[in-house]
């Protein structure tokens, strides 16, 4: 009866709570494929941040000359003075590059936690990281996001349009800030506040009367310049500090790639070794079964 039915050995059983050759390796190309990716995002971030280095640096008296006649003139926003204020968010609308995007809105939210009772604030988010961190507490005081700023080399024209899209908006506002990063080194950025005012605090202010001919008009054109160009100097300073954080998060993330592509091999060779050891303790044992019955 016995004799007449065959045993079948499987040659490896898979223990519950531990994974099968075919699972590691499958593990072991997908942690791979991922490191080659990292690896070609970090050159191409590498390209992209060495000519965004060296536009910054012939921006940055865009920056410089924005503030000096405002800080000539002193103009104050006093708190009896401001009742309407204004956020302009510089982020883009691409991750993957830590927390440059994250600091951003930090500084805003805590603003908006600051903020005086009386006191009207209202957000342009520049790129859908912005927006879609914010939207879901503050809502209503987004005035208008702006998107697909970046994908290009942003030029002097696409911060008149956002600042024109500002003074168009019909929103008066009394004072505003422009938040991004301030670049510094490759692995150092600064979270900063570019302040600007309207045209009648300006006039308002306690050193104006150096400055001759200045009328209306000129103060008006004055204000609108100094909004496109910190728009300006703002997307060139974080665009440079996102590219710069995007290479270390790329390379950041290659290196623990590789570190896990290690351990997975060793774990993979290691289990291919007890399935052998298993299978050869299997053979020799019916083996060994086999002499004992002879």
């Amino acid at each position: 009866m016995f004799g007449a039915t065959s045993i079948i050995v499987p040659a490896y059983t898979q223990v519950r709570g531990y994974a099968t050759l075919k699972d590691i390796s499958r593990r072991l190309k997908s942690v791979k494929n991922i490191q080659k990716i990292t690896k070609s995002m970090k050159m191409v971030s590498a390209a992209k941040y060495a000519k965004a280095e060296k536009e910054l640096r012939l921006v940055r008296p865009y920056g410089a000359a924005t503030g000096v006649f405002t800080e000539k003139a002193e103009v104050e926003a006093k708190p009896e003075n401001v009742k309407k204020h204004l956020i302009v968010a510089v982020t883009s609308d691409r991750g993957l590059c830590g927390a440059i995007h994250t600091s951003i809105v930090k500084a805003v939210k805590n603003t908006l936690a600051e903020e005086k009772q009386g006191l009207e604030t209202k957000i342009v988010c520049i790129g859908d990281k912005s927006k879609g961190m914010l939207q879901r507490i503050y809502a209503k005081n987004i005035l208008f996001s702006v998107n697909d700023i970046g994908k290009k080399t942003v030029t002097f024209l696409d911060a008149s349009a956002i600042a024109n899209a500002i003074l168009a908006s019909g929103f008066e506002f009394d004072s505003g800030d422009v938040l991004y990063n301030k670049f510094k080194s490759v692995i150092s950025y600064t979270t900063t506040k570019a302040p600007f005012y309207s045209a009648s605090l300006v006039s308002n202010a306690k050193n104006i009367g150096v400055y001759d001919s200045l009328d209306a008009d000129t103060i008006q054109s004055y204000q609108e310049y100094q909004l496109a160009s910190l728009v300006y100097y703002g997307l060139k300073e974080n665009g440079t500090s996102e590219q710069s954080s995007r290479m270390s998060a790329m390379d950041n993330a290659s290196k623990n790639a590789g570190e896990m592509i290690g351990r997975l091999t060793l774990y993979y060779n290691r289990t291919r070794q007890a399935v052998i050891t298993r299978e050869l303790i299997e053979i020799i044992s019916g083996a060994s079964a086999l002499d004992a019955k002879e």
